[in-house]
């Protein structure tokens, strides 16, 4: 029989969101959401900005539109509106509660959401070409799990120090791992707002699938591109680490970027997990992005580059998807050559 009369000692979620329209946008397309899903209440109210975590879990989630015309606020609104109705509707009424079963619904509504938006989009010619990222936490027992299309970011702030739990599906990010770009030369590119999925422009996405434990005093941050863009894992670490106020913490990640130009809109979600059930952050074992295992199969589709913002010039154009072509290449050898 343990201490705490067989009942393990809660775990304890703070958190706090705000999203600005920059320095150099008329409109503000992000959106976010931050869920108590056990208590279905979805909102900043301070029952959700300190609530115990239950069985059913918690939900962080930044979506990045685009599209212009106004398209991009509506997607990335129809993303976390969706998102949240599809979890609420069939994880909260599942009868079980494993990371399985979490992992499979987080997963499934972000496909929902995209065939949604793409739905919409062709219903409505006026927004053809709409889309949105996102990027979603989920926490549930003392695990992370993330599902994420684009760019969005999410980072764990763990004694200091920040990790990057997702990985852009940008194509900075393809040519990076062929190993025809340096990460500095990627960061230093113009061509940084292309990435390779969005929810809306196809009618399927493969979404990346992730896992992470959480330790005791963990903080959890989800960006859109407009933060990691201007400010660097360093900084976002050092300012949620020494501004224990959650608000304040926000509000000083935003002014950063914007000191620096602001040129997107800016979205931050902080979160600080903590609880006596949770093992000690000082105890071993790596942190990083690691695949969450489902046992279906995944889509073997290869995406293609979509344009947030202005596209460049053709030749440019041209010129990436040749570049976006040969690293897909690379890659499709080497997994041919470890099979």
């Amino acid at each position: 029989m343990s201490l705490f009369g067989g009942k393990k000692p809660a775990i304890k979620v703070s958190v706090f969101a705000r999203t600005d329209v920059g320095q150099q946008r008329e409109h503000n397309e992000d959106a976010f959401l931050v869920a108590d899903l056990t208590r279905q209440n979805a909102s900043l109210l301070p029952e959700v900005r300190n609530h115990e975590l239950g069985p059913k879990g918690s939900l962080l989630m930044v979506a990045d539109g685009m599209g212009g015309a106004a398209a991009g606020e509506v997607a990335s609104e129809m993303a976390t509106d969706s998102v949240y109705e599809h979890l609420t509707e069939h994880w909260i009424t599942d009868k079980v509660d494993t990371p399985q079963q979490f992992a499979f619904r987080l997963r499934e509504a972000v496909e929902g959401a995209n065939t949604k938006i793409h739905e919409h989009a062709k219903q409505n010619p006026e927004r053809r070409g709409m889309g949105t990222t996102t990027t979603c936490v989920g926490i549930l027992g003392d695990y992370l799990y993330l599902s994420q299309v684009g760019d969005s970011r999410a980072y764990l702030v763990r004694q200091g120090r920040a990790t990057l739990l997702t990985k852009d599906q940008s194509l900075m990010q393809r040519l990076v791992d062929a190993g025809e770009l340096t990460e500095q030369e990627a960061e230093r590119s113009e061509r940084k707002n292309i990435i390779l999925q969005a929810l809306g422009p196809d009618p399927r996405v493969r979404v990346d699938l992730t896992h992470q434990e959480i330790r005791k005093g963990d903080m959890v941050v989800v960006c859109s591109d407009g933060l990691s863009g201007q400010v660097t894992a360093e900084e976002i670490a050092a300012t949620v680490t020494e501004t224990k106020d959650l608000v304040t913490a926000c509000g000083a990640l935003i002014d950063l970027a914007n000191e620096r130009g602001g040129p997107d809109n800016i979205t931050a979600i902080v979160a600080r997990i903590d609880g006596d059930s949770l093992r000690d952050p000082s105890q071993g074992e790596s942190v990083g992005r690691e695949v969450y295992p489902l046992l279906d199969a995944e889509s073997t589709t290869e995406p293609v580059p979509i344009y947030k913002g202005d596209p460049p010039r053709r030749s440019d154009a041209q010129q990436m998807m040749i570049a976006a072509v040969s690293s897909a290449a690379i890659l499709t050898a080497a997994l041919i050559a470890a099979a």
